[in-house]
């Protein structure tokens, strides 16, 4: 079985977690970034996106930048100009990825010697789990008819990783939290750890 394989991959720091399969709005406006995008249209490429640890989203003067060394990988869905110098994009997280290595280009923009993390495993949620499935899919319901579309279809829910990942993107936890959630390795885990926060909150009976 070959070895994981390193590849270059720009950044794009967030106060935000993306998760795989996750849905992804961006209004991108600065120079870095317009130029990412760009790129991104003409080459079909993707670029990854990483959870801000320290410093902010838009670039001012040298103030220092930390993220974390696990994201998601991003792929355009659609780029609208709504007005010049600014586009508005929707992007799908795919694979989440590890940094090995990262540097800062004079642009300012953030490129990672990566390396992929293997996909969640496909398994059904327990049959523990189904009040928190049918739970998400209330959810859902609920936020449809308030005109809100959070999430990408098709809609997995016989699908652990899937149903973890999008209860993780809705829930009122803090960055930090949805990083640890998002980085661990066994969907099974993190849907279980959903599954005890919505029963601790009474979401879920």
């Amino acid at each position: 079985m070959p070895s994981p394989q390193l590849f270059d991959l720009p950044l794009f720091p967030l106060q935000t977690v993306l998760f795989p399969g996750g849905l992804l709005s961006l209004k991108v406006f600065e120079a870095r970034y317009l130029d990412l995008v760009a790129q991104c249209v003409r080459e079909q490429k993707t670029f990854g996106v990483v959870s801000l640890k320290q410093g902010i989203e838009v670039r001012k003067n040298n103030d220092p930048t930390v993220f974390e060394t696990t994201g998601t990988v991003a792929e355009l869905i659609d780029v609208d100009s709504a007005q010049s110098g600014i586009l508005m994009v929707r992007c799908r997280g795919t694979q989440r990825f590890d940094v090995k290595h990262s540097q800062q280009e004079s642009d300012g923009l953030w490129v990672a010697k990566a390396m992929l993390v293997p996909d969640d495993e496909e398994v059904a949620p327990a049959e523990a789990m189904h009040e928190t499935v049918r739970g998400l899919a209330n959810a859902i319901a609920t936020l449809r008819t308030q005109g809100s579309e959070p999430f990408l279809q098709p809609y997995l829910f016989d699908n652990a990783g899937w149903v973890a990942n999008r209860w993780c993107e809705i829930l009122p936890i803090s960055v930090a939290a949805k990083q640890k959630l998002m980085e661990l390795p066994d969907a099974q885990v993190r849907l279980q750890l959903v599954n005890d926060f919505l029963r601790s909150k009474g979401v879920v009976k």
